[in-house]
């Protein structure tokens, strides 16, 4: 099922086919499906009590948009998550119909000296579909046209490797959860994440949760480097949990909660590097009069770009971290409503 996740395209505001295949997979698991006006498919999973439980995980993917079609049929695009430095002669996929091409840029051979140094920006990089005008490319694309890597999903032993890992990883633990568990909560696939957090504060005000998990990837710290870089995390090295990022500084107690829990069960933890990034909690947490908020992620190389890579071991500790987390606080009912 990660594959099929991993392969779909669903850029920020076009995840259509990603909310309905979880939807397929997990309708005959919940007690009630909600798909609101802007796109987020919201569960409910028993009957939720005090405390009200939200768990999230965004369908959401970085790419481009088409913002326009040049006389020989090229295409100019924006970014949605990415940097230009990452996506050059790269394959990718367009529109509904996937449309195949490659982002290009003036052949270095053509280029000044001076250019040839200079680090692409998107202003100079286009998308060629193999046509030679724009009536021809209008015939394929259209203005608005969203699109995203061409990346085929493929496993090596524990590592796997492929697109959208951010955060169809998150999508997946839920989904399992959902699946695998009786646990009384609700759980929220949300959109454009990636465009700015935006889906997940309209579920959150909807839900109006006591407690909420965002549930995402984050990036892992193996580069080269003449130094140790010990205060970012690593594949392999088990789940990951946040105390602060750019969006959110989580909530003590249940940072706290995860640490135990982990620990109680022999699971191997990591400490996200603080400030830096942003998830779902963001919004999460400033809904309505304030949220208990807090975030476990999955190490990822090379996150919002064609391919990353994790470990199968990091995403089933999440799993289980996350469910006797939760486990957890149904449980002990005084100490959250």
């Amino acid at each position: 099922m990660l594959k099929e996740l991993s392969e779909f395209v669903g850029v920020s505001g076009g995840e259509r086919k990603i909310r309905e295949f979880i939807r397929s997979k997990i309708e005959q698991d919940v007690d009630e499906i909600i798909e609101d006006p802007y796109g987020n498919l919201i569960v409910r999973k028993g009957n939720v009590k005090k405390p009200r439980i939200l768990l999230t995980a965004h369908m959401d993917e970085v790419g481009f948009m088409i913002v326009g079609i040049e006389k020989k049929g090229l295409l100019k695009f924006s970014t949605i998550g990415i940097l230009p430095q990452v996506i050059f002669a790269k394959r990718v996929v367009i529109g509904a119909k996937s449309i195949p091409g490659v982002i290009g840029m003036k052949p270095i051979h053509q280029r000044k000296e001076e250019e040839k140094t200079k680090l692409p920006d998107v202003k100079d990089l286009f998308i060629d579909i193999g046509v030679s005008s724009k009536g021809e490319a209008e015939k394929l694309i259209k203005v608005g046209d969203l699109g995203t890597f061409d990346t085929v999903y493929r496993e090596n032993g524990d590592t796997i490797f492929g697109k959208a890992f951010d955060d169809r990883i998150g999508c997946y633990i839920l989904i399992h959860l959902l699946k695998h568990t009786d646990l009384p909560m609700y759980c929220a696939f949300t959109v454009q994440e990636e465009a700015g957090l935006r889906g997940a504060g309209i579920v959150a005000f909807r839900v109006h949760p006591d407690i909420a998990f965002a549930v995402d990837t984050t990036a892992s710290g193996e580069w080269p480097s003449d130094k140790d870089i010990p205060q970012y995390p690593r594949i392999g090295m088990g789940p990951v949990i946040t105390i602060a990022d750019r969006s959110i500084i989580c909530d003590k107690q249940l940072v706290s909660l995860l640490k135990s829990t982990a620990r109680e069960q022999n699971i191997p933890y990591q400490l996200k590097k603080p400030m830096i990034g942003g998830t779902d909690a963001g919004s999460i947490h400033v809904s309505r009069t304030g949220v208990r908020t807090a975030a476990i992620q999955t190490p990822a190389r090379y996150i919002h770009s064609p391919l990353s890579i994790v470990s199968k071991k990091d995403i089933e500790l999440g799993i289980k971290l996350l469910t006797c987390s939760v486990e957890k606080v149904c449980k002990e009912v005084s100490l959250w409503s």
